[in-house]
């Protein structure tokens, strides 16, 4: 019997530009993009000018782009990344599929940062930071203006720890990890103490209540602080979170990738957004009622901070969460009273649930520290989850965060300005 011949492979057939352009959807000018970046292979054409394409490769790609894409290959919509971290899905918000508020309630901050990255608890664990991390993050910081804010210097430090860290460049999951448990406690440590004679012991929100105020810290404001920072850890792909999945797209180590995080969190919009709530809040306790606070803000056009999130339809998990806890705190009565006040004055104008920048400034507010406070607490949380997307993306295909422009200036050629 004779052996049946394999049947013709029509899928290995030469593509031209043109062609693969329109499989693509994308103009020949992309094509040879992908080409510069490594994501197709070209051949000149032997018979032509031009160049051509190996169509499975083609397809191959255009498979890609779509799932990547959410869409049709140069469709235009909306960047969608897939990930395994944070699920947002109706006023609940889950990390790994585990409800992220019952997580950080029960939870330490570290432990919360070690489920997100590996999926695994491990109870008990803290992290600490090599000395000569912290003396490189220390001289640096103390280097600069003594005006210059939290993250000004959070930034300084996460830049002098990678300066002394040989394998900064290993991207590797273990390194990347270890790189995490050290850097998150030497950004922590790098911040000037308010009281003197404090130790860096214990668990990292007690570290860090010593640089947000003088005062000694109680249990249950230390409890706030702690299921604070487990809340904050991640929360799906936010304006900083995207600029770090770039930076690691483009196989940024680590702590070029949180710079990347911490330079976009300096946006009113985005981190700072709880220091504007704390100022509105001083300003209701000075007044002795929200109504005048809430109107300046309206006739300057601006929106009431702490009030409202694109997210959550209705209220925000986190600050139902960390407003449970600073019911339990005596010293934060008058502070709540006044987000009361501001929620239901606001209420008048547009019905809008308090966010966690209000419940984060009632804490900042009520425990004596400063406007950018909130902001710092922030920062320290979110770096877990700006290393855990960058593990994430270090997975990925390299420099696939590279949209393509859609350009609307003049047509070529333009005459050479005088």
């Amino acid at each position: 019997m004779r052996d049946q011949e394999p049947a013709p492979d029509h899928t290995s057939r030469r593509l031209s530009t043109k062609e693969t352009a329109e499989l693509l959807g994308v103009k020949p000018e992309t094509v040879y993009a992908y080409v510069s970046r490594g994501q197709l292979d070209s051949r000149r054409d032997p018979g032509g000018r031009g160049s051509t394409f190996d169509a499975r490769e083609v397809e191959s790609l255009a498979r890609r782009n779509k799932r990547e894409s959410g869409g049709s290959p140069g469709s235009g919509g909306d960047l969608s990344v897939r990930t395994r971290l944070t699920l947002i899905d109706k006023d609940r918000y889950y990390f790994r599929g585990v409800d992220a508020t019952e997580l950080a309630s029960r939870h330490s901050y570290e432990e919360v940062a070690e489920w997100l990255w590996t999926g695994t608890l491990r109870p008990g664990v803290t992290f600490t930071a090599p000395k000569a991390f912290v003396a490189a993050a220390r001289r640096s910081v103390n280097a600069l203006p003594e005006h210059s804010d939290p993250v000004d210097r959070l930034r300084v430090a996460a830049i002098a720890a990678a300066a002394v860290d040989p394998l900064r460049f290993d991207l590797s999951e273990d390194t990347v990890l270890g790189t995490a448990r050290t850097l998150i406690p030497t950004l922590v440590a790098a911040l000037p103490p308010l009281s003197a004679g404090h130790r860096d012991e214990g668990s990292l929100a007690h570290r860090l209540w010593a640089r947000l105020s003088v005062r000694i810290a109680d249990e249950a404001s230390l409890r706030t602080l702690d299921t604070a920072l487990g809340l904050l850890v991640d929360h799906d792909l936010a304006a900083s979170t995207l600029a770090v999945r770039v930076a690691a797209s483009a196989r940024a180590h680590p702590y070029a990738a949180v710079s990347a995080g911490l330079g976009v969190l300096e946006g009113p919009l985005h981190g700072a957004a709880s220091g504007l709530a704390h100022r509105m809040l001083v300003d209701v306790l000075d007044e002795g009622d929200a109504a005048p606070v809430v109107a300046a803000e309206l006739r300057a056009g601006r929106r009431v901070p702490g009030l409202g999130h694109r997210l959550y339809p209705g209220e925000d998990p986190r600050a139902r969460a960390l407003f449970a806890l600073l019911e339990e705190m005596p010293q934060a009565a008058p502070a709540l009273a006044a987000a009361h006040d501001i929620v239901t004055t606001a209420a008048r104008h547009t019905p809008l649930h308090a966010n966690v920048d209000l419940a984060l400034a009632v804490f900042t507010v009520a425990c004596g520290m400063g406007a950018s406070a909130g902001e710092t607490i922030f920062a320290v949380a979110r770096t877990a989850g700006w290393i855990a997307h960058a593990l994430e993306e270090y997975g990925e295909r390299p420099l696939r965060m590279r949209p393509s422009g859609t350009y609307v200036g003049e047509r070529p050629p333009q005459p050479l300005p005088e």
